[in-house]
């Protein structure tokens, strides 16, 4: 467990590793630090009733590529040794052009097969999860 990324919503593990493989639990965009019962989530800020008064998509992103990037250095892997993404949105047109801005910067040089996918909702009050694979040497 990565005391660098955010704590997970539920039991388990930020990551397994099988073989030569590192397989990540699904990962936000929530900061180091923050738990299941707190927002923690960079540009997000909800009223007393939970609902949306200042919200920032592409904190968001920056942030979850930055946990994923975290958790995988401190399994012992790297971000060139994806090989697999899959990303959950919960509001593909709102957000895909963004996402995809932003997944071309960060993904320039490492290139993983990637699957995008429109889901209702998150357990926490975050707009994107990353689900993926590595190598481990």
């Amino acid at each position: 467990m990565s005391s660098k990324a955010p704590k997970p919503v539920g039991l388990y593990p930020h990551t397994r590793r099988v073989g030569n493989l590192l397989f990540l639990s699904g990962v936000g965009p929530r900061i180091a630090g923050s738990d299941a019962n707190d927002t923690g989530v960079p540009g997000l800020t909800l009223d007393k009733f939970g609902n949306y008064v200042t919200f920032d998509f592409e904190a968001q992103c920056r942030n979850v590529f930055d946990n994923v990037r975290v958790i995988l250095e401190e399994s012992g892997s790297k971000w060139e040794n994806l090989v697999d993404v899959t990303v959950f949105l919960v509001n593909m047109k709102r957000d895909f052009h963004t996402y995809n801005r932003l997944y071309a910067e960060y993904f320039k040089d490492a290139q993983p097969c990637r699957t995008t996918v429109e889901i209702n909702s998150l357990p926490s009050p975050i707009a994107i999860e990353l689900k993926c694979i590595a190598t481990i040497e």
